[in-house]
């Protein structure tokens, strides 16, 4: 089998642990972290993913709900908070969620995220969500400026291919089942016999050499490619990786604090 490498462009358990109020326990598995919510008055499992801009109801469950719009607006139910007049999308998720062991019901995005405070631990996973200024204190190891691109939060991390480095905005994305996928726009694969692959929902898992993340340095990372939706935007940071921490998203204080896990 040939190995195939990422090289930048020119520079480049399903048991579950009981909640406490303000908090949902929710399971990681296949790289994602999965939440029970109520999108639309549809209850079930959904993607948790700080890196979707858009909040999204699944086909098969808008049908089954008697919605026949693909383009919705009604509340969204996360964690005891309930956010009114969100825009919802109806799409087909299919390849998406193909390879988790249940129906997943949607993916809850960062739109819908954004004005809350939210922690995600992993192990064992729980999520809580919480107004501004209500959320417990969080032991702290490093803290991340965090901006906006194309709708998605962003970081400042570093990705290189061994003779090439680059410094960019990286979405982190607790729904990403990929330690780091690079903008296509800045990364190519050579050799990739199957290149549709190496992109969100494909097999190809190539190799990057290094990142480095919150300041530490990762090596021979699984990698993969997604589509230059904004020039500014150069990849995304999975669970897969984000999963060595506890995370708080304090999205109004524009900010992403680890923790010791």
């Amino acid at each position: 089998m040939t190995r195939t490498g990422l090289a930048l462009s020119a520079l480049l358990s399903l048991a579950a642990t009981p909640a406490m109020a303000g908090e949902a326990a929710c399971w990681f598995e296949n790289g994602v972290v999965v939440v029970g919510a109520e999108v639309m008055g549809v209850p079930g499992d959904y993607i948790l993913d700080t890196a979707s801009p858009h909040t999204l109801l699944a086909e098969s469950q808008a049908q089954a709900a008697g919605f026949a719009d693909t383009a919705l607006t009604g509340e969204v139910r996360l964690a005891g908070v309930a956010v009114e007049g969100r825009a919802i999308a109806v799409a087909d998720l299919d390849m998406r969620t193909g390879a988790l062991p249940t129906p997943i019901a949607g993916v809850i995005g960062a739109d819908v995220l954004r004005a809350y405070v939210l922690d995600v631990s992993f192990a064992p996973c729980r999520v809580a969500l919480r107004p501004a200024g209500q959320a417990p204190r969080f032991r702290t190891e490093a803290t991340l400026p965090v901006t906006w691109v194309a709708d998605r939060p962003v970081v400042t991390a570093t990705a290189s291919d061994g003779p090439h480095t680059l410094s960019g905005a990286f979405t982190p994305g607790t729904g990403a089942d990929t330690a780091i996928r690079l903008s296509d726009g800045v990364a190519s694969a050579p050799g990739a016999a199957k290149p549709k692959e190496l992109y969100p929902y494909g097999v190809l898992r190539p190799r990057l050499r290094a990142l480095s993340f919150a300041g530490g340095l990762s090596e021979n990372l699984p990698a993969g490619l997604m589509k230059a939706e904004d020039p500014e935007l150069a990849g995304q940071i999975g669970a897969p990786l984000l999963s060595r921490f506890r995370l708080r998203f304090d999205f109004p204080a524009g900010k992403l604090l680890l923790g010791a896990p």
